[in-house]
């Protein structure tokens, strides 16, 4: 619903310097269309880069009415707040958004086409607004179809939710088609959709459709892919995660090829809410036994996928712990292990490319 080249302003407001603002930052760091404008009162005026480390040139304005001077035609919220619910200080930008003619994406878990202020708006022949966080209609269960693929499919699995598995997607598939390869994403939550224009928001599929859900999002990705092709595929949670159910699904909907390992490096439990019994992390090589033992399961091609590098979030880290943490990793996994975003995806691409064509 989104066009790649649709002009784009990102309702960030409170979200440039933290991670409540993931979605918009990771919009800002992998959206290859236009972000015209940012909308977060309290950094108005800042240089983006300084303020983000991202290197992107876009204005930093106070509010809706100043960023309409930069011709946006899609405002898009950036924010991922607790509850999934649109702030209070966001809904005036919303409404002036609306009035001014402007297309309205959010991946929020409250509907906002359904919000009785903004349902009162009369829209503009065309204009809409995409509440992408829905389940996909005419669902079926999974039947096991992308396992006839010809293309290569790589899924991102997590040693804890929120580590990085999008970014070192996509960083991959930056890599991938510098290097002239056909290499496809496929968005599975709602920054992934919103940046690429198309997916499954998996966390709003019933649980007896969510493979089916991702099965579907995966072939339709892969349309027309040859066998030189790769489809990314978004991983969302953890098996090693008490509360997370989104891995499974994930394996059998997309029916992968290859796996990557996901990991932030030097965390050893999984970040829970406060309160929670400590779960901690197994040992990688354990998880990643687990990860490909899974991954073998419920395929009609008795292939056993393998995990073929670790991508390592190393954003906490300075430089040389960083390279240490990697090389401690990678001597323990026997397995190449970097931070895709810090040092770029060349050396994962390597890896993945040097691997077999089928699983084993």
């Amino acid at each position: 619903m989104l066009s790649p080249d649709a002009p784009l302003v990102l309702l960030q407001h409170g979200g440039l310097d933290n991670l409540s603002g993931k979605t918009g930052l990771a919009m800002l760091r992998y959206r290859q269309g236009p972000i015209v404008a940012v909308i977060d009162p309290a950094h108005a005026g800042a240089d983006l880069q300084t303020l983000t480390g991202i290197a992107r040139a876009v204005p930093v304005v106070a509010d809706l009415a100043a960023a309409l001077a930069f011709g946006p035609a899609v405002a898009a919220v950036g924010l991922a707040p607790s509850g999934g619910r649109l702030p209070r200080e966001m809904r005036a930008d919303v409404v002036a958004a609306l009035r001014a003619g402007l297309n309205l994406a959010s991946g929020l878990h409250s509907r906002l086409a359904a919000d009785p202020e903004f349902a009162a708006i009369p829209l503009a022949p065309g204009q809409w607004i995409w509440d992408l966080r829905q389940e996909p209609a005419e669902l079926e269960v999974a039947m096991a179809r992308c396992a006839a693929l010809p293309c290569r499919r790589l899924l991102a699995v997590g040693s804890d939710m929120a580590v990085g598995k999008m970014s070192a997607c996509l960083e991959l598939q930056r890599a991938a088609q510098r290097a002239g390869l056909d290499a496809r994403f496929v968005g599975t939550g709602q920054a992934g959709i919103l940046i690429s224009g198309q997916g499954v928001a998996l966390d709003a599929v019933r649980v007896d459709y969510a493979a089916g859900a991702v099965e579907a999002a995966v072939l339709a990705a892969a349309q027309g892919a040859g066998a030189e092709a790769w489809v990314l595929v978004e991983g969302q949670g953890s098996l090693a995660h008490p509360g997370s159910t989104a891995t499974l699904p994930l394996m059998r909907g997309s029916q992968p090829t290859d796996l990557l390992l996901v990991h932030r490096a030097g965390q050893s439990h999984v970040r829970t809410r406060a309160g929670a019994v400590p779960v901690a992390i197994p040992p990688l090589p354990e998880l990643i036994a687990a990860c490909e033992a899974v991954a073998a399961l419920g395929r009609p091609d008795g292939l056993r996928p393998r995990v073929r590098a670790i991508a390592l979030n190393t954003a906490l880290l300075d430089a040389a712990e960083a390279e240490r943490q990697a090389q401690q990793i990678s001597a323990l996994t026997g397995l190449p292990a970097l931070d895709p975003v810090r040092h770029g995806a060349d050396a994962l691409l390597a890896a993945l490319l040097a691997a077999p064509a089928t699983a084993g």
